[in-house]
């Protein structure tokens, strides 16, 4: 009777991590456009010098909109930090990226309405930020019940860590393991 009702958690777990990673990947790819593209030379100046050829000057759009870069930035933090949050917090987060995204839009929107301005940059701008509301909103809507980091990432208290005063190698080969990568002798308490 319990093997059916393993199977079924364990496709509802296999799905939340797949809506995860999927979250995920559309934060940092639609963040990660917006940063890239910002960073290109949207327009380029001409500047008369008598006789000689004209002086150019390319400016990107972190010249013409410094805010979106910094927003762009701020996606791609937010993006890794779904993946260690959990519960109402990442919801919460997922609602914060989904107006992160909308405002690196917003500036992918006015960088397409300035005049003398290549279009393809801001384009990419206002996708990337589009990408990056759109995973948000997914953390946002369905977050809470996508699995958290494991365990071991957590400190210890209680009846786990109830034997700490023994020796690594006699509480088991993992915390022995463990003891050795923090440079411990695991034969010592």
């Amino acid at each position: 009777m319990s093997a059916p009702v393993t199977a079924a958690a364990g496709r509802t777990a296999a799905r939340g991590r797949r809506e995860l990673a999927y979250a995920v990947l559309l934060c940092l790819a639609g963040a990660g456009l917006a940063a890239w593209a910002v960073t290109r030379a949207w327009s380029v100046e001409l500047t008369a010098r008598g006789a000689l050829p004209p002086g150019q000057r390319a400016r990107t759009g972190a010249d013409l909109l410094p805010w979106v870069s910094a927003l762009a930035y701020v996606g791609l933090a937010g993006g890794g930090a779904v993946l260690a949050t959990r519960g109402r917090l990442r919801r919460l987060l997922g609602a914060v990226l989904t107006g992160v995204g909308l405002a690196v839009a917003v500036g992918g929107g006015v960088g397409l309405a300035e005049a003398g301005v290549s279009r393809h940059w801001p384009a990419l701008v206002l996708v990337g930020g589009l990408g990056l509301a759109a995973g948000g909103a997914f953390t946002a809507s369905r977050g809470d019940g996508w699995p958290a980091m494991g365990a071991r990432y957590e400190r210890r208290s209680g009846p786990a860590a109830a034997g700490a005063d023994r020796p690594a190698v006699e509480r088991g080969t993992r915390d022995a393991w463990d003891a050795l990568d923090r440079g411990e002798d695991p034969t010592v308490s």
